[in-house]
């Protein structure tokens, strides 16, 4: 555990490219700002160009010297996804950081992807594991590369069921994100399976942010968002910079275990310094991630090349 770790024990990001999906808000916005900060060069995605390039704006602002650009991602879009990875390619350079960041929560209707994916599920799952699979070449080639998925503890809950993934026997807002969060710690622990069987030198990790008022609020309806962000921020979570804290701990950290979890140490995970936290029980099954793997495979059409496998 570590009692006061802030961004000021973050070792220097120098000579580093990290991709940030979500970066135009919220904990993205933190963590691509404080990333560049220590020196690294950073992709700030969004699914609005025009948003992903006020972010980059600002954050070139508020951080002297920063070397920041945005650029167009919308992960309910797998030829979005596509489409971003091959700029990335185009630029020659590893991806040394990628932070899985980006996500959607409580959308009131069952509604979905461009390509069909129930949107919960398709944006916070399906469209990160294409994305990492499509830049995982770049990622391969970095030194030291990382791989940061955020999730969040709503995936401990009985919500978290993923036998009917995609909702289309029934759809409950919240069932829905947890399935997704849950989704999103099995693929990053798989993802670290495969490396290390395929001897390939990568860091897969999840974390999970606690409880803070985010942009992920927005389809709570006024009333409840102006109940929540208080109650959030200073009762009984923290504010999106210290809930940026895990996913910054877990993408520079010296002492982060490949294919570890953490979050906030606090009471109930909900704020506290970064460290170590407990996975979601269904998580450290990998039966049941070598068949959400699969699954996910089949439906995005996105196979892993490892090395030794091309």
């Amino acid at each position: 555990m570590h009692d006061s770790w802030t961004t000021d024990d973050m070792p220097s990001q120098e000579g580093r490219l990290a991709v940030v999906t979500g970066a135009n808000s919220g904990i993205g916005y933190v963590t691509a700002r404080e990333l560049a900060r220590a020196g690294a060069e950073v992709v700030v995605t969004g699914r609005d160009a025009g948003k992903a390039r006020a972010a980059a704006e600002r954050l070139a602002a508020e951080v002297a010297g920063a070397r920041v650009r945005p650029d167009l991602l919308d992960l309910a879009d797998l030829a979005s996804v596509t489409g971003f990875a091959h700029r990335v390619e185009l630029g020659g350079r590893p991806v040394d950081l990628l932070v899985n960041n980006a996500g959607v929560m409580a959308v009131p209707r069952r509604r979905t992807t461009e390509d069909g994916f129930e949107l919960t599920v398709g944006t916070n799952h399906l469209g990160h594991f294409a994305l990492t699979g499509r830049l995982l070449p770049l990622i391969l080639r970095a030194p030291d590369p990382r791989v940061v998925t955020v999730s969040a503890a709503i995936a401990r809950t009985p919500l978290a069921d993923l036998s009917d993934l995609q909702s289309t026997r029934t759809y409950r807002p919240m069932a829905a994100y947890a399935k997704s969060k849950l989704a999103n710690v099995l693929f990053a622990l798989e993802l670290q399976r495969r490396a290390d069987a395929a001897g390939a030198r990568l860091t897969g990790v999840a974390v999970h942010p606690g409880l803070s008022a985010t942009g992920l609020q927005r389809h709570l309806a006024r009333p409840l968002r102006a109940l929540a962000r208080p109650a959030l921020e200073h009762v009984v979570g923290h504010s999106v910079e210290q809930a940026a804290l895990p996913s910054l701990y877990a993408a520079t950290a010296g002492d982060v275990v490949p294919g570890g979890f953490y979050g906030p140490t606090g009471r109930f995970g909900a704020r506290g310094a970064p460290g170590p936290a407990e996975l979601p029980a269904p998580a450290g099954d990998a039966t049941l991630a070598h068949s959400l793997w699969d699954i996910s495979e089949a439906l995005t059409r996105v196979r892993y090349r490892w090395p030794g496998a091309y």
